[in-house]
């Protein structure tokens, strides 16, 4: 089995249920004041008030702090899988098809994918997602399943899937991403059908998971591109290195800047109001708040991070 690659810092030595415990009450006030994702109607229905945070460390340790066993709807957070899956099959192949820079602009504009013809600015916004998820489907057999079974072994579980529900609200209204998905058909950089990306598309935002299963199952990240559940190499050492990078300037839409500035993680956010960030070589971190800020982000899993790297004293810088 390859080596899990362990920072010097002794993770026995970091109270982190205390720290999760204190961070709990520490970001309480906020739980009310963030707005849900109600331009999905299926996550209009989810209370604010909810909050999980889970910690999994490389040495096999999991910390979980308020409803970390409750599933939610991932959203943009999938984005990350159906990237690592094509990054891992076809290599810098990818990047013909997509840039790697931050966009400044909201995940799902229209203007900027028309003024640069056609090329999504990175592989974390809408438009950039849709062409991974293109690949996807050139990729793999079952598209749906396959992408399933990918997420359920890094996350070393067997019952993660997705929410039909959501999916299906997330279809019916999906009027931006349509108009995404044509323009980007129109410049050639979409070789399969519109309704099939469409489809995977919705799909994958609509997987369900908890804060625990999350952080589990980004713990590769934080060992050099080995599934530390199974030993499989996922990425490679450098390409490791390159979705960590692409994570931390690109991974909280149009508000990377801030969350580096305010948490010093590399992380991808979702609608549904989960973070996922990781400290290589350490462990990856989760967080789940409904209420979302003016970005797009949770507003409390934003704090809850910044308060994490505050009180550990722990970083990328």
């Amino acid at each position: 089995m390859p080596k899990i690659h362990t920072r010097s810092i002794e993770n026995n030595s970091m109270n982190y249920q205390q720290i999760l415990e204190e961070i709990a009450v520490e970001v309480n006030p906020l739980l009310n004041k963030g707005k849900v994702a109600d331009y999905i109607p299926a996550l209009a229905e989810v209370d604010p008030n909810n909050f999980a945070m889970s910690i999994a460390t490389l040495d096999g340790q999991l910390y979980n702090v308020g409803r970390s066993n409750t599933k939610f709807s991932i959203q943009s957070i999938s984005k990350v899988y159906s990237l690592v899956a094509a990054f891992s099959a076809l290599g810098t192949e990818i990047w013909n098809r997509i840039g790697k820079e931050p966009s400044g602009t909201p995940f799902n504009s229209l203007i900027q994918l028309e003024q640069e013809c056609g090329i999504p600015r990175n592989p974390f916004i809408n438009a950039g997602a849709m062409v991974i998820t293109d690949m996807l489907l050139s990729i793999y057999d079952h598209p749906k399943n396959d992408l399933l079974d990918f997420v359920n072994a890094l996350a070393g579980q067997n019952d993660i899937g997705i929410d039909k529900t959501v999916a299906q609200s997330e279809k019916k209204y999906g009027f931006k991403n349509a108009a995404l998905v044509n323009f980007l058909k129109s410049h050639d950089n979409i070789d399969n059908e519109i309704e099939e990306v469409l489809d995977l598309y919705f799909c994958h935002c609509a997987i369900t998971m908890n804060t625990e299963e999350l952080a589990k199952s980004f713990l590769f990240l934080a060992n050099g591109g080995v599934n530390p559940h199974n030993g499989q190499v996922i990425l490679n050492h450098s390409q490791t290195k390159r979705l960590n990078a692409l994570m931390l300037t690109c991974g909280t839409y149009d508000e990377a800047g801030e969350f580096a500035f305010r948490v010093g993680m590399p992380g991808k956010s979702g609608v549904g109001g989960g973070i996922v960030a990781v400290i290589p070589g350490t462990l990856a971190a989760s967080v789940w708040s409904p209420g979302l800020n003016q970005k797009g982000n949770s507003l409390a899993g934003v704090q809850a991070l910044e308060l994490f790297t505050t009180k550990t004293k722990m970083s990328v810088f």
